[in-house]
């Protein structure tokens, strides 16, 4: 709901663990930049037998949620309506209390990944490659469907994850093959790499980095930059953080909670990369 900047609006984000979320760092950066003066940002630890409780005891006065894992799924059922966009990935980490009371969810990380990469010149390739198969995975298959005009070739360490990856692309429309991790250094030749693993998990791929690397996203920013990011920028290879999804995804929070736009994207990217500084 839009709101002046007098009012006295709560937003937070949920999660667990939550402490090193730094989602209040960048949507307090945003209030102050857009002079919200009244509204607050707080986080919570809340595991998904805790969320109903916490969504029961919400007063008036609240705006909006982020969600992080391993609330994006569990979430769905307390909600009022879901996004196209949420329901082609079963998952909200968005949450807006409307005016009149209804509570909607949204994703913001799939248009969020989209315009971190714009924001860096991709604006359609022909092929891509994901390394990994987690939850993150299928947001970023998401938003290839918009970006990528070919092939996505996926690197999974099981046939498990393989299988899932292929029903999310024929459920999302994307032309996915599947391949072994022991090959995921051929992934590193497409025009564009996504990197969906946890930490450490690629830097047994950074010595394989080829000559002449073209886009590489990789959605950690804790610790950075990784090593396969490091060696592909030393390589003169485009890099796009974890922390250009992070900013990007809170923008469109930011602007739905607040109903302010266009949410301050320098501000928050400053605030957020002297978060991490300190740490």
């Amino acid at each position: 709901m839009p709101a002046g900047a007098t009012d006295a609006r709560r937003a937070a984000v949920l999660g667990s663990p939550i402490a090193h979320s730094l989602s209040p760092v960048l949507h307090r950066a945003a209030y102050e930049e857009l002079g919200l003066k009244g509204w607050s940002y707080d986080r919570f630890e809340i595991d998904e037998t805790a969320l109903p409780g916490f969504f029961a005891e919400l007063g008036p006065e609240w705006a909006g949620l982020s969600l992080t894992m391993p609330l994006k799924r569990a979430v769905i059922p307390l909600l009022d309506e879901i996004s196209e966009t949420a329901a082609s990935v079963e998952a909200v980490n968005t949450v807006v209390f409307t005016e009149d009371g209804r509570k909607a969810g949204d994703n913001t990380d799939i248009p969020g990944m989209v315009a971190a990469l714009r924001e860096h010149g991709i604006e359609t390739v022909d092929s891509a490659a994901i390394l990994g198969a987690g939850a993150t995975a299928s947001s970023a298959l998401a938003a290839l469907a918009r970006v990528c005009a070919g092939e996505v070739v996926v690197y999974v360490r099981s046939e498990a994850r393989a299988t899932e990856m292929r029903e999310w692309g024929e459920r999302l429309d994307v032309e996915v093959r599947t391949e072994d991790w022991s090959e995921a250094a051929d992934a590193l030749h497409r025009p564009l790499v996504i990197a969906t693993t946890p930490a450490g998990a690629t830097d047994g791929l950074a010595m394989a980095v080829p000559e002449r690397p073209t886009t590489l996203f990789d959605v950690l920013y804790e610790p950075w930059p990784t090593q396969l990011a490091a060696r592909w920028s030393m390589f003169g290879g485009a890099v796009v953080s974890g922390l250009d999804l992070l900013v990007h995804q809170a923008v469109l929070q930011v602007e739905q909670m607040t109903g302010r736009r266009p949410a301050p994207v320098d501000a928050m990217r400053k605030a957020g990369e002297q978060a991490l500084a300190a740490r």
